[in-house]
This record gives C-alpha cells, sequence and structure tokens, in this order.
C-alpha cells in the first residue's frame, strides 16, 4: 500500500479549497495513514467467502402488533384539565394571537 505524504493531503486539501496550516497537513497525514492502515487490516480478512454486513447481528423487527384497546370517553380526558369546554381543552392564546 502506498504510504500518505504530506504532500498528498496538501494537494488533497488545495482540490477541496481548504487552507491548512503546515500543523494540520502533519497532523492529517498521520491520521490518514492510520485510517489507510485499518483499511488494509480489514481487507486483509474481507475475502470473497465472507459476506458483507451492515451489522454483526441479525436485526429483526420487535415492534407489537397494533391491537386497538379501550380508549377514555371525552369525559374522562377532560376530567384532569384546567380549563375545557366540555368538548376540547382550553388554553390560553400564544405570540399574541387571540382566536
Amino acid at each position: 500500500m502506498s504510504e500518505i505524504t504530506p504532500e498528498q493531503v496538501a494537494h488533497l486539501a488545495t482540490l477541496a479549497r481548504i487552507a491548512l496550516t503546515s500543523d494540520e497537513i502533519e497532523s492529517l497525514t498521520s491520521e490518514l495513514r492510520s485510517i489507510v492502515d485499518d483499511v488494509a487490516k480489514v481487507s486483509e480478512v474481507a475475502t470473497p467467502d465472507v459476506p458483507a454486513t451492515s451489522h454483526p447481528i441479525p436485526l429483526e423487527n420487535v415492534f407489537r402488533d397494533d391491537v386497538p384497546g379501550e380508549t377514555l370517553t371525552t369525559e374522562q380526558a377532560l376530567a384532569g384539565a384546567p380549563d375545557h369546554d366540555g368538548s376540547r381543552f382550553r388554553v390560553t392564546a400564544i405570540l399574541g394571537e387571540e382566536q
């Protein structure tokens, strides 16, 4: 695998129109080398007989069935409301908008 050089990092930064200091170039060179090394390690074990996966464990739907149940009556729902008009919650206007 070819070595990542500071010149390559500076060239990529120029192509991306990113201004980098020499300290940033050196830091990114080291980070990119590490990334390339890690990808090379993965490539060593990722042979054609190893299937590609997005998760190490198979995922399955864990949602329960959507079964209708008992619901509150209007009176029950409004019982704890600080203010209502008999069929709806009543709230104060917000943002100065009066209705």
